[in-house]
């Protein structure tokens, strides 16, 4: 299919193609890809309206201090999509499709090391390790750029609460809801049919809105790479996002301000109530069931010089059925802090995740240690070699693992390896 696909495309785009820029020309740009431009070829079928995407992701961790045992894992991911520009290949106006396949592979640190951390310090971990279809959906926009309306398979923080992964600890990697109540808010490289339109806000920012199909099956590890139907739908996510995205200094400072909130539909069962509203973990009764989850967020970035940027993340869910209710992060990157090295860049991040009250009342009724917050610290280096590929090595601290003050604090000793190909 996408064999025939692509040559309808190279038909329909004829005319559209101009000749790329000789890549050993004095003119040629250093490509972003860790393989070079193919001779030319890539460029041209990016001119085509084809841009293929090709990556691959790794992160080591050994923990000198914390958990029960002192030991290194080391997990990966593979990615593989393409983009196609529907406007250049079949004359459909602001259009594009994409398409994304996701592998991942490897061990845990939090896990085998039992650390009890409440986010995990290799985040490019978990979700099964198997083959995903991680992005299937078309987008386009009407009215010149005013309304954006997208449909397919999608991430949820493709689009709504959406924050870089340049960290490894999950606390600051990634959209906050997912890393708060994951349990029904799936990141990357989970993907849901869904659906979202977003609407311009001339010299402001954009307003927008989804819905995303609730489904815990599309946390398995079988049918997950063709783009299938899943019955046993509990609801729908709703999802809304208002954005200001200012650019201070004429332009050289840009900023991005986003506050939005969520309501999942499904019923779900109270994290502490049984049935006559005492706590299940000690009647042995079953759960009360409660109608609806929600949420809200912010997410601010900011550039504030030529090379320092800030951002401050918080999220918080209902403490009826979620376990963690609240998170919070900020920090900062700076790029070029050695002359020699310009696009080199060094990160420092604080984060909290705090474990609800109402859980913790019944484990202090249960004589067991009383959750509370989970402090985590990172600083990492990034050292870029040539395009296409970074090393970041980073060191990761977390005080009172689980948000439990008797849990010995973690260490972590880490490296992040990232190539694009």
């Amino acid at each position: 299919m996408l064999a025939g696909f692509l040559s309808t495309a190279v038909a329909h785009a004829g005319d559209r193609v101009t000749k790329p820029v000789d890549p050993s020309s004095a003119d040629a740009a250093p490509t972003p890809w860790l393989l070079g431009d193919w001779g030319g070829e890539r460029t041209r079928l990016q001119e085509m309206g084809i841009d293929f995407q090709f990556g691959y992701t790794s992160e080591f961790a050994y923990n000198p201090a914390g958990g029960t045992e002192h030991t290194t894992r080391y997990t990966d991911q593979y990615a593989a999509g393409a983009t196609f520009d529907l406007d250049r290949l079949l004359g459909l106006p602001a259009a594009q499709f994409q398409l994304t396949l996701t592998q991942r592979l490897g061990r845990n640190l939090s896990d085998d090391a039992q650390l009890g951390t409440l986010q995990q310090v290799q985040e490019v971990y978990g979700r099964g390790q198997t083959i995903r279809l991680t992005e299937f959906w078309f987008d386009q926009k009407y009215a010149d750029g005013l309304i954006d309306w997208k449909i397919g398979r999608m991430t949820f923080g493709g689009d709504f609460a959406s924050f870089s992964c340049d960290f490894q600890n999950l606390t600051f990697c990634g959209a906050n809801p997912g890393n708060l109540v994951g349990n029904y808010i799936y990141n990357w490289p989970i993907s849901q049919w869904a659906t979202r339109v977003k609407v311009a806000l001339d010299g402001f920012g954009y307003v927008q809105a989804g819905v995303y199909d609730a489904n815990p099956k599309y946390l398995g590890t079988n049918d997950q790479v063709l783009p299938v139907f899943f019955s046993g739908s509990t609801g729908a996510i709703i999802p809304v996002e208002l954005a200001w995205l200012p650019k201070f200094d004429n332009g050289a400072l840009p900023g991005s301000y986003k506050i939005g909130g969520w309501y999942d539909t499904s019923n779900a069962e109270d994290v502490v109530s049984d049935v006559n509203g005492n706590p299940f973990a000690l009647t042995g009764l079953p759960a009360r069931e409660r109608r609806g989850r929600y949420g809200a967020y912010i997410n601010f970035q900011q550039q504030v010089t030529d090379n320092l940027s800030l951002f401050l993340n918080l999220v918080v869910a209902d403490n009826r059925t979620a376990t963690t209710d609240r998170q919070i992060a900020g920090g900062l990157t700076y790029t070029g802090l050695f002359s020699s090295r310009p696009k080199d860049d060094i990160g420092f991040a604080v984060g909290t995740t705090h474990v609800n009250n109402r859980v913790a009342d019944v484990q202090a009724l249960q004589g067991r240690p009383v959750a509370d917050s989970e402090y985590a610290f990172e600083l990492y280096y990034t050292y870029r070699p040539t395009a296409g590929l970074l090393f970041r090595p980073n060191i990761q601290y977390v005080v009172n693992p689980g948000g439990i003050s008797e849990n010995k604090d973690v260490v972590v000793l880490g490296l992040k390896t990232a190539a694009s190909f």
